[in-house]
C-alpha cells in the first residue's frame, strides 16, 4: 500500500497555515498540528497518528512545506530524516527543495550532502554549548559556588538521576537547544525541577 501524508505544524493556533498547505491533491491525509516545536514530532497530536502510519507499515512517503517541521534544532530534524530513510520512507520537502530518496528508490545524493554539512554545523554548535556550560562550571567552583547535596534530601544525586523523568530533563538539556519552560511543559514538571535536575548532575560528572 502507497501511503502518501502531508505533514504542517504552526506554534499556535491563532497562526495561520495556509501558507504550508497548497497544493495537496494526491495525498491520503493532511495532518496539522497547532502546537509548539519543542514537543517532538512523534509526540505531538497529529505527529503520532504519523508514527502509527510507520509502525503499522503503512506510510510511504511524507511531504512537509520546510524541513524545520520535523523538529525543533537541527539535530532533532537530522533524526527524523534518517530515522524514515532508514526505513525506506521517501521525506519531500518544498522548501527548501530536497528529498531523501529519489524516484528510483535511490538515496538521492545532493541532498545527503546537504544533510551532512548540517549534520557537521549543528555537531560543532553542540561541542560550543557545551565548552560554555563546562566553562561556567569552573568558574563558578572557583568561586565557591558549588555545593554537595542538599540536607534534609531523601534521594541521593545517583538515586535521583535514575529516575526516568529526572533522564528525560538531561537529555533535551544535553540538546542545548531548548529552554526550561519548554522542557518543563513537555517533560511536565516544573522550571525549578529543570534547574535542580542541571545542578545535580553537573555535581555528580564533577
Amino acid at each position: 500500500m502507497n501511503m502518501k501524508v502531508f505533514y504542517s505544524r504552526c506554534s499556535t493556533i491563532e497562526q495561520n497555515d495556509e501558507r504550508q498547505l497548497q497544493d495537496l491533491k494526491g495525498f491520503d491525509f493532511v495532518f496539522s498540528d497547532k502546537c509548539s516545536g519543542a514537543i517532538p514530532i512523534w509526540e505531538r497530536p497529529k505527529g503520532s497518528q504519523i508514527k502509527k502510519l510507520i509502525d503499522e507499515g503503512k506510510l510511504t512517503q511524507l511531504e512537509l512545506h520546510s524541513i524545520d517541521r520535523l523538529g525543533r534544532s537541527t539535530l532533532d530534524c537530522l533524526s527524523v530524516w534518517s530515522e524514515l530513510t532508514a526505513k525506506g520512507i521517501a521525506i519531500i520537502c518544498r522548501n527548501p527543495s530536497i528529498r531523501n530518496i529519489d524516484s528510483d528508490g535511490k538515496v538521492d545524493k545532493f541532498s545527503e550532502l546537504m544533510m551532512s554539512i548540517l549534520s557537521t554545523m549543528a555537531s560543532f554548535e553542540k561541542s560550543l554549548i557545551r565548552e560554555r556550560q563546562l566553562e561556567g562550571i569552573k568558574i563558578r567552583k572557583e568561586k565557591g559556588l558549588y555545593s554537595g547535596r542538599r540536607v534534609n534530601t531523601s534521594d541521593t544525586p545517583e538515586r535521583y538521576l535514575r529516575k526516568e523523568k529526572t533522564k528525560r530533563i538531561i537529555a533535551y538539556l544535553d540538546r542545548g537547544t531548548y529552554s526550561y519552560n519548554e522542557i518543563a511543559k513537555i517533560v511536565g514538571c516544573s522550571p525549578t525541577t529543570i534547574t535542580k535536575t542541571k545542578k545535580i548532575a553537573e555535581q555528580v560528572q564533577h
